[in-house]
């Protein structure tokens, strides 16, 4: 079934405001302050420096995550989620037959350098 789309926006008002950037996963623990099953990880994203993410990617083994590439935005207000502050908003879409809100990365397919911007 088909649902409503929502409305049509400008590029240059919206995606162009985005500073969506290509990092590099450093580390990834659990993060049990957390509401929600959740990791802490550190993203390498070049000249734009080591930023920390909260994110439900859980469905993933911490240790493959490792120097896996990931998208993330950059300019969004930093969210207090437990006790650490998310710098960066890694992007990712619902998991298969996961929990609602549990995420899969969306990353890109060729070694792409750590900072390239989404276009």
């Amino acid at each position: 079934m088909l649902k409503e789309i929502k409305p049509i926006v400008e590029k240059e008002d919206t995606f162009d405001l985005l500073e969506i950037r290509v990092g590099r996963v450093l580390e990834v623990i659990e993060e049990p302050s957390a509401p929600k099953r959740s990791y802490r990880m550190k993203v390498d994203f070049g000249k734009f420096g080591i930023k920390t993410s909260i994110g439900r990617f859980t469905q993933h083994n911490p240790e493959k995550l490792k120097d896996r590439l990931v998208l993330g935005v950059l300019n969004f207000s930093p969210r207090q989620i437990g006790d650490v502050v998310s710098e960066v908003l890694i992007l990712g879409v619902q998991f298969p037959k996961a929990e609602s809100g549990e995420a899969t990365f969306i990353s890109p397919e060729a070694n792409a350098k750590i900072g390239s911007k989404l276009f």
